[in-house]
């Protein structure tokens, strides 16, 4: 089966939909120009080791915001390339803040860089990363956690 050209935000994104049923429903607010920013709790049901968020869940956190600094500037995309650096373990339990903005963009291809922080700040994980533009939303259109 192929995927669609353009992407189709149908609710039920693991990260961010509110229609998945064993998802985060993360939802973003803008947090300054081209920077998005959401907050939220891990559980026991994203843990690797005890008491540590998997892996692949922090990745996805870093993804999720890096496509929604994407849609500061009303564009869809997908992950091109993303590189990642886990600087502590991602605490289960504990309030943290995810981040992403763009920081470059030629034509149809944006640079990111997201983080997630600990509630005082401490950087726990970041990422670069490039997306490849899919278009633009339509008019009206918004990705549904995004917060106006």
């Amino acid at each position: 089966m192929q995927a669609p050209a353009r992407p189709v935000d149908d609710g039920r994104c693991f990260a961010c939909g509110p229609h998945s049923p064993t998802g985060l429903h993360m939802k973003f607010a803008p947090a300054g120009e081209d920077a998005v920013e959401s907050h939220l709790t891990l559980s026991a049901p994203y843990q690797g080791w005890k008491g540590i968020a998997h892996g692949g869940i922090v990745a996805m956190l870093l993804d999720e915001a890096m496509a929604y600094a994407a849609a500061t500037r009303r564009l869809m995309g997908m992950t091109a390339e993303m590189k990642m650096r886990f600087r502590h373990p991602v605490p289960l339990g504990v309030p943290l803040a995810v981040r992403g903005r763009i920081v470059w963009q030629r034509r149809n291809v944006l640079g990111l860089e997201a983080t997630v922080s600990d509630g005082g700040g401490g950087l726990l994980a970041s990422a670069t990363g490039s997306f490849v533009s899919a278009g633009e939303l339509a008019p009206g259109e918004r990705l549904q956690g995004l917060e106006a």
